[in-house]
């Protein structure tokens, strides 16, 4: 073994206490505050203008007034103040979602479906239902059913053929299980993941789905087809239309596309004829799509329109005929660069079961940093009590399986039978979440539950990012709680502070010259006229005018500096005017003025006339006198070196 010397070691930590420190940009009663910890919030607070020597000086010394006012109410416990918690609690959960995410696998399946979108496959289909509410021996039927046609196919029957005889597709009649092209985001995951892993001419083996079991054959492949974004107007077949109701609407769909092609507008045209109750009201536009979405007459005439405006000859499809006018299209590049379209990939994905695949994904992911630890336990014993509690019988007693006995552990908690029996019994009246599912997944399930919910509720153990915004809203809390005990409650309430404070500082309290008048603004011109002449005749009744005016008329009355008032320029202020109309450009508002009394000229201001100006500069003193008091308690160093090397 190496023995490494007093003065080596010495040396060691010399260095490496020098390297901390060099991080550190001022500390504050012994605790520090890191050079990139300063940066994040300057940032965030200026990102609209060019860091300076000054500015971050400036914002240096607010930041240090932060920590400590934070300081100081952590000092007084106010962090647990039942209001305090309450709130940090309500913000911590409107932004949980938006962290339990494993971006790192949202990115890879966006990467991945960009890749899929350059590809477009052809695919058969053999389908055989066993939904949500299929029971064990429906499951077992259905499954029965696919390895029998499984079976045929690996015999060499026509796929086609085979799909006739089998699948259970409504469609299957006609077009013998073949359901066209399909590109990336069409089908579930794990059903693309089998079509794209296919090679043409060849199938899938059977697959299982929420759905149900499924046979997939690749027919072929072409380049990717990309998005379109179209309006359409629908012609819609009634239900159980006759074919001379079908005639009928062909020919008025004939006679719109002549409309059209003569110089009709198209919208006009949507509001006029369309039936289709989704997109008639965003005339005619419809949600951008790609292939594999709608039928195919529909969608191969929506693809063959070669250039923005280009309208369609009417197609026929089950619902009807439709005439497509194409808006945008965007080709399938397969760019993975691309930051437009990774965003609206992304956006696509999260709308999708991809979601659900990402979150399996950050399971592992959970597992591995809750300390999951899963204990050893007698099954057969522990699912006889999961059928007791399920059948909601008396739980049997084992020597080797209590309720106490523990499942499994994470870092800071063990979870026994009595949990599992918990959750069991959320599950008991509700057939949908049971049927065919085994006491093994039913426990996999919960372990999976448990696994998310401790790492959501220790989520800042696991997250920088989620803990620091966590932080910085309780620090704002604090912050606010503080100031709103230490100064903005006593600066309002100690009259005899206030009226000292002004009696010192008379001379910064004046009146320019001013005005007792009444200000009134009306919601347009027409109001304001009516309301102008009823001020000239009677302007004591104007609270009465404001409250019998349905809200066209608000109004505030007192004493205003003249620059206050809303006037055209070189307004001559006399007793009794009415000043012209001002109108808000923003909100086409209208404001005018009834002067009572004038004063023109530059008067000191009472006290009462001041209060409102005395109790914000009363407050600034008291802040300015608190932060001294501070900066005694928790001493402050600033680390110039550090200071000087910010990037500018």
């Amino acid at each position: 073994m190496t023995v490494i010397s007093k003065a080596a070691v010495a040396t060691l930590l010399i260095f490496m206490t020098a390297a901390a420190n060099a991080q550190v940009l001022f500390t504050y009663g012994g605790k520090a505050v890191t050079k990139n910890e300063f940066l994040k919030a300057y940032n965030k607070n200026n990102s609209d203008t060019k860091p300076t020597d000054q500015s971050y000086h400036d914002y240096l010394e607010l930041y240090i007034r932060f920590k400590l006012k934070v300081q100081a109410a952590l000092d007084k416990k106010m962090d647990t103040l039942s209001n305090q918690q309450a709130e940090v609690s309500s913000f911590r959960n409107q932004i949980l979602d938006g962290y339990v995410r494993d971006e790192g696998s949202i990115n890879d399946l966006t990467t991945e479906a960009i890749v899929r979108s350059k590809k477009d496959i052809h695919v058969a289909h053999i389908f055989v239902a066993a939904g949500k509410n299929a029971t064990l021996d429906d499951i077992k039927k259905a499954q029965d059913k696919i390895n029998a046609a499984y079976s045929e196919l690996q015999k060499g029957q026509d796929f086609g053929k085979v799909a006739t005889q089998y699948s259970e597709d409504a469609t299957v009649s006609e077009n013998k299980g073949d359901i066209g092209y399909i590109t990336s985001l069409v089908l579930p995951y794990e059903l693309e993941n089998a079509v794209y892993s296919t090679p043409v001419n060849k199938y899938t083996a059977a697959i299982r789905s929420k759905a149900g079991f499924h046979i997939f054959k690749n027919l072929g492949e072409r380049e990717g087809q990309g998005r379109m974004k179209v309006a359409q107007i629908l012609l819609a077949f009634p239900p159980d239309a006759t074919e001379a109701q079908k005639e009928t609407i062909k020919k008025r769909a004939d006679s719109i596309y002549n409309e059209l092609t003569s110089g009709s507008d198209f919208k006009v045209l949507v509001t006029r004829f369309s039936n289709d109750n989704i997109s008639w009201q965003a005339g005619g536009e419809m949600m951008e799509f790609g292939v594999g979405q709608y039928e195919l007459p529909f969608e191969n005439a929506a693809f063959a329109l070669k250039k923005d405006g280009e309208i369609s000859k009417p197609v026929l499809s089950s619902f009807g005929y439709h005439i497509i006018k194409r808006l945008a299209y965007k080709p399938a590049t397969g760019d993975t660069a691309n930051n437009q379209l990774r965003d609206e990939m992304k956006q696509r994905i999260v709308a999708t079961d991809r979601l659900e695949v990402s979150q399996k994904m950050l399971l592992k992911k959970v597992f591995q940093v809750t300390g999951f630890k899963k204990n050893n336990v007698n099954e057969q014993h522990l699912f006889v009590i999961a059928d007791s509690v399920l059948d909601n019988k008396r739980i049997p007693v084992f020597a080797d399986v209590t309720l106490k006995t523990p499942l499994f552990s994470f870092t800071k908690k063990t979870v026994t039978v009595k949990d599992f029996q918990a959750y069991l019994e959320t599950l008991r009246n509700y057939e949908n979440m049971k049927a065919g599912k085994t006491r093994a997944q039913m426990l996999q399930e919960f372990t999976e539950v448990s696994a998310f919910d401790y790492y959501r509720q220790h989520l800042e153990e696991f997250n920088k990012d989620f803990k620091d915004q966590l932080n910085e809203f309780k620090e704002g809390n604090l912050l606010f709680e503080i100031m709103q005990r230490n100064i903005w409650d006593p600066a309002s309430i100690d009259s005899a502070g206030l009226r000292n404070y002004y009696n010192a500082h008379k001379d910064k309290y004046w009146w320019e010259s001013s005005a007792d008048a009444i200000i009134l603004t009306a919601t347009n011109q027409e109001a304001s006229e009516e309301y102008r002449t009823k001020i000239k005749d009677n302007y004591k009744d104007w609270q009465k005018y404001i409250n019998a005016s349905a809200g066209h008329l608000q109004g505030d009355s007192g004493r205003f500096e003249l620059s206050q008032i809303p006037v055209v320029e070189r307004t001559n202020f006399t007793e009794g005017l009415v000043t012209a109309n001002v109108r808000n450009e923003n909100d086409n508002t209208v404001a005018f003025a009834y002067i009572i009394k004038l004063y023109p000229n530059r008067e000191m201001r009472g006290f009462n006339d001041a209060r409102g100006f005395v109790i914000n500069d009363y407050q600034v003193f008291l802040e300015e006198k608190w932060i001294a008091d501070l900066k005694k308690k928790y001493p402050v160093k600033i680390n110039e070196a550090e200071l000087k090397k910010l990037p500018k």
